[in-house]
């Protein structure tokens, strides 16, 4: 018998079509949200027309909302929040605050909309794409950078935003009214909300997930994740709040417990699958027939949401003590209009607040707006060295300098992070003047707090790098997260002390080429370093002495990280010499009688190595080893050598040493 089910249909073209399109978009490296969108506009009705269910999948996008929210939820830790409070609560409030006065203003006076929908306006502009932002930032790894936290404390603001401006929809739509019962039962089902948070994360579910993890069985794992997210969303929107709603308030229970990574890890799955689903929905809420009559007023509402947004934020993120470059490189991050005001839309659209041709001319330019972002984001480091000239303010009102004396000969340390800290340290400890180059200002008090010579500022101005005696300094440390600053401040270093030694750290080696022609010196790239450690972990657990390994990682060094390059012609042969070393290798520590062959005789005239294949990796002489002794080392009676090569060849090179050889001990060194 033939079932016809027409949403299988929809979905099978849907993800057929989308393919393509997200993977030439992951080739242009851009976000695959935006390859979801684009598919949508391409099949929607506006384009082939070919989905022919269109509220099906409206339905299966909503769970991909609530699957959406739920995972935000279990990353939203109540612990990292506080950790971030003045960036999330005093910039996020500022930033939606002035944001929404500013675009209520606006569509009241200047489009002449009424108050309830020039206040919806305002919510909808004031939401940014935290999907986006964060995945642009984590491909450009500047998610640790100071714009990057910057943007995501304001995006965990917003997104906590989203629940009141939901519950006060039926408000601004006349659907309820106005009056003190109302206002006191929504702020008390959010308070009431916020408290089943607290209760559930600390007494119910830890109980709850500790028993299902006994049970040894991941299907009965994830059914309850899945019952989580789906069963308080449903019981959230019987109780008159959002689908949305629920599953987030699910997502921050579960995040107190331990498990929340594997939940996360499971349900990602479905997530990505229905936010897909979700995305494209979106671009098949494109009117192509609006975008193509109606361009000029699309692309004039694009460029103010743009460049509005921008400065509302800059001026936030400025006011919180930002230099102008973070505070514009962040503000352009933030600058369209997020994924959740489409999901406020629908429903202030479905209430009468905005519809018509000012609802499509809106939804045309924000989808527009989201498609700009990752360009926006990389041209945000180019243009935030310029706003400080732009807006006429300093980067450096004050650094501090003058409180600390003058000196010389000096390191200049660029980030007060872990490597910085530790560094800072080390020196103090060794007697060598240094001065500190931050931009965070927690770290700067508490840095000052212990005493440390730290400037505030940023390190890519000429005025900082001089504040910081640049031009006297022996040495230049860079250890920041952010690639692009890291770059000009080697540049602008080398400029003004042409003599200096720059050190770098990195995160990617294929940022070394680029620097090395920028003068620097000696280029630090975390991804081998912490492959180099791996390597030489594995050696040891083999066996093999600390010695042979430290060779080994020498060289790789001295190769400049290419030894561990797939494309390197010399990688196989160190491969093959390892794997046979590992193999066959032992080590084997002999002492030297009173008579015999070696005593008196150099290292170079017994010729270990060409005629037995062994190598002395150390020699004991006394209380005194000699490490890795070179040819001209002579041995003496009583002397113990540690010998690395094959059994049988240690066997044979014993013989010919002593003849009678005493064994001290017959095992790999460690």
């Amino acid at each position: 018998m033939h079932i016809e089910i027409p949403v299988l249909r929809d979905i099978v073209l849907l993800l057929l079509a989308s393919l393509p399109i997200v993977f030439v978009c992951g080739r242009l490296r851009l976000p695959t949200i935006i390859g979801y969108m684009l598919t949508g506009v391409v099949i929607g009705p506006s384009g082939l027309g070919v989905i022919g269910d269109v509220h099906a999948v409206e339905t299966l996008a909503e769970i991909g909302v609530v699957l959406l929210l739920f995972t935000i939820g279990l990353e939203f830790s109540l612990e990292k929040l506080l950790a971030m409070q003045r960036v999330v609560f005093l910039g996020g409030g500022m930033q939606v605050g002035v944001t929404i006065v500013a675009a209520m203003l606006l569509a009241h006076w200047g489009v002449g909309l009424a108050w309830p929908s020039a206040i919806f306006v305002g919510f909808l502009v004031a939401l940014s794409s935290t999907a986006i932002v964060l995945k642009t930032y984590v491909d450009r790894a500047e998610s640790d950078t100071p714009h990057g936290r910057m943007a995501i404390g304001i995006l965990l603001f917003q997104d906590l935003c989203i629940v009141p401006m939901m519950l006060f929809l039926p408000l601004l739509s006349g659907q309820r009214t106005a009056n003190l019962w109302y206002i006191l039962k929504t702020l008390g089902l959010a308070a009431g909300s916020v408290l089943l948070i607290m209760l559930l994360a600390r007494r119910v579910f830890p109980f709850l997930l500790q028993w299902l993890v006994t049970l040894r069985s991941r299907e009965v794992f994830v059914s309850f994740a899945v019952l989580a997210c789906l069963g308080t969303a449903w019981l959230t929107s019987q109780a008159g709040l959002s689908l949305a709603l629920g599953a987030f308030i699910a997502g921050v229970v579960l995040s107190e417990s331990e498990y929340s990574h594997q939940i996360v890890a499971d349900i990602l799955p479905f997530r990505d699958i229905f936010n897909g689903i979700f995305f494209v929905s979106i671009g098949m809420l494109l009117s192509l027939e609006v975008l193509t009559t109606t361009w000029p007023v699309v692309l004039g509402l694009v460029a103010l949401i743009v460049v509005g947004k921008t400065v509302l934020a800059f001026a936030a993120i400025k006011a919180l003590g930002r230099t102008p470059r973070v505070a514009l490189m962040a503000a352009l991050g933030i600058a369209q209009i997020g994924e959740f005001s489409f999901v406020l839309l629908k429903v202030g659209a479905e209430a009468g607040l905005l519809e018509g041709a000012a609802y499509q001319t809106f939804l045309a330019a924000s989808i527009l707006t989201m498609l700009a972002t990752p360009f926006l984001i990389a041209l945000a480091p180019a243009l935030g060295y310029q706003a400080g000239r732009w807006t006429g303010i300093a980067d450096t009102p004050d650094t501090g300098a003058a409180e600390l004396p003058p000196v010389s000969g000096h390191v200049i340390i660029a980030g007060y992070g872990l490597n910085g800290r530790n560094l800072a340290r080390v020196l103090r400890a060794a007697g060598i003047p240094y001065r500190i180059i931050e931009l965070n200002i927690e770290s700067i008090r508490a840095g000052r707090k212990q005493g440390e010579p730290i400037l505030y500022g940023d390190g890519t101005r000429r005025e900082v790098l001089h504040a910081a005696r640049i031009e006297a300094a022996r040495v230049l440390v860079v250890a920041i997260s952010d690639a692009t600053a890291t770059r000009r401040i080697a540049a602008l270093a080398r400029e003004m002390n042409p003599n200096l030694h720059i050190i770098v750290r990195t995160r990617f080696v294929s940022e070394m080429n680029g620097l090395y022609a920028l003068g620097v010196q000696q280029v630090i790239p975390e991804e081998f370093e912490t492959s180099l450690e791996i390597f030489a972990r594995v050696l040891r657990e083999y066996g093999l002495s600390r010695q042979y390994i430290q060779q080994q990682v020498e060289m790789i060094r001295r190769e400049g990280y290419r030894l561990l390059d797939a494309d390197c012609p010399e990688r196989t042969t160190l491969i093959t010499e390892l794997a046979t070393v590992i193999e066959n290798a032992t080590t084997l520590a002999l002492r030297l009688p009173s008579e015999g062959l070696a005593i008196g005789q150099s290292l170079r005239k017994l010729a270990l190595r060409p005629t037995f294949g062994v190598t002395v990796v150390a020699v004991q002489r006394g209380a005194e080893t000699t490490v890795n002794p070179d040819a001209d080392f002579v041995l003496e009676a009583g002397d113990v050598l540690v010998l690395l090569g094959r059994p049988e060849k240690l066997e044979s090179a014993a013989a010919y040493l002593t003849g009678q050889a005493s064994l001290v001990e017959g095992e790999r060194v460690p």
